[in-house]
């Protein structure tokens, strides 16, 4: 009997997913629990497995697809056998010549519509063919809205690469083609003669979201950064003991600081908030955020509740999300939903930096590395081990002082982090 896999629904705000590679095609023999597609969010890919043995009769989306969840995906059944009641009603590959629906491919209701598109809505002059979701991103994200291209997708479908390749082109237009009043501006892109050997690569989903995230981080907030130094003895004595304990738990720098943090937080809950809608909204829950490169790019997973944690129980959660971020099998609802942010690259030997906002989030630490620093102390010019610290806050909600005072805690407690830590 054939059975139907719909398309899972990976957290609470995810109401689509893009179909990024099929790993078994039309015909193909699978087993129990093997991988048959590969989707992905803004912010998490996944592999939607078989449920039963058999043969793969039949996969009603195309690579790059967005696909609303719960839509019948595939079936598997045994050949011969009908697909037809499975199929899902119009979607995003058909061809189709109905008006234009909004970008995010939803009514005003919010109701989810299917992700048809037509290039535009007067076929008067020339043919009219659907774009792609990809296509439509970017076709927004690039004002670019040509008329009457035939995309290479079924059907004469505009894919994103269609779309791409139209807008490089028309960027490289002759002076004669372009009016006086855009003179100006093409001759920006004009004189920059194309790479020798230029490769382009399709960005991916995640990249995107990264870049208008940060867009709108430097757009919507008023952010100033903050630098200090902390005397990291304490941190460096605090490693080499636990290292050299047998059984002592897995505790590096990072976490040792992540914690000191929270405690700050407790004690500062101000910067421990959020900026919705025109409102602060503050909580005594921490749910610390900590940045992590994946290979498909930042993501930051949330410790939630971290100020129940002691610093071991933080360590081993910390490491749990790393590794799921980095295969790509950590849950969206853990990457959102953070009150506070801590961005560490002193292990890649970055004194200090400016660490942008997460919004709605009004603050983020970022870290640097140990290094030795003249003080000097009665008298004399000592050189000490000092970690960089870097506060960015959103000066909409915290001024300068009370930023610098939420530093000056950090630094406190980094500096007492042998007594604050209970292991």
């Amino acid at each position: 009997m054939a059975v139907s896999v719909e398309m899972p629904k990976l957290g609470n705000t995810v109401e689509e997913c893009l179909i990024s590679r099929w790993l078994k095609k039309k015909g193909d023999s699978v087993a129990v629990d093997e991988p048959v597609v590969e989707i992905e969010t803004d912010k998490t890919n996944f592999e939607v497995t078989a449920p039963v043995a058999g043969t793969l009769l039949e996969n009603f989306y195309d690579e790059g697809a967005i696909v609303p969840v719960f839509s019948t995906l595939f079936v598997i059944g045994e050949p011969g056998e009908s697909t037809e009641s499975f199929r899902p009603g119009p979607n995003v590959n058909s061809v189709s010549s109905a008006p234009c629906e909004p970008a995010s491919g939803r009514s005003e209701t919010g109701t989810a519509k299917p992700s048809v598109v037509a290039i535009n809505q007067d076929t008067s002059s020339q043919p009219t063919f659907p774009f792609s979701p990809r296509a439509r991103r970017f076709a927004a994200d690039h004002n670019f809205h040509p008329e009457g291209v035939r995309g290479t997708g079924p059907g004469g479908r505009v894919l994103e690469d269609d779309l791409r390749a139209h807008y490089h082109a028309s960027s490289r237009l002759s002076g004669a083609d372009i009016n006086e009043s855009d003179r100006s501006v093409a001759a920006v892109g004009q004189d920059v003669p194309p790479l020798s050997g230029e490769i382009e690569t399709r960005i991916s989903s995640i990249r995107e979201k990264i870049a208008r995230r940060l867009r709108e981080s430097l757009c919507n907030t008023a952010q100033y950064t903050l630098n200090s130094s902390a005397y990291a003895g304490g941190l460096l004595l605090l490693r080499a003991r636990l290292k050299a304990s047998v059984g002592a738990p897995d505790v590096n720098i990072n976490d040792m600081v992540m914690y000191c943090t929270v405690k700050a937080l407790l004690d500062m809950p101000e910067l421990n908030a959020q900026f919705i809608d025109g409102r602060i909204c503050t909580g005594q829950e921490v749910h610390l955020g900590f940045a992590c490169d994946t290979p498909r790019g930042l993501l930051v997973p949330v410790v939630r509740n971290a100020q129940a944690l002691a610093l071991a129980a933080l360590a081993q959660r910390v490491k749990e999300l790393s590794k799921q971020a980095v295969e790509g099998k950590i849950a969206v609802d853990d990457l959102s939903g953070a009150t506070f942010t801590v961005s560490n690259l002193g292990n890649l030997g970055i004194e200090s930096f400016t660490p942008l906002l997460n919004p709605p989030q009004v603050a983020i630490l970022g870290v640097g590395a140990i290094q030795l620093k003249p003080v000097r102390r009665n008298g004399m010019v000592e050189f000490i081990d000092s970690i960089g610290l870097s506060l960015t806050v959103d000066h909409q909600i915290i001024d300068g002082a009370p930023g610098a005072r939420f530093l000056k805690v950090v630094r406190e407690k980094i500096e007492a982090v042998e007594q604050l830590c209970m292991i």
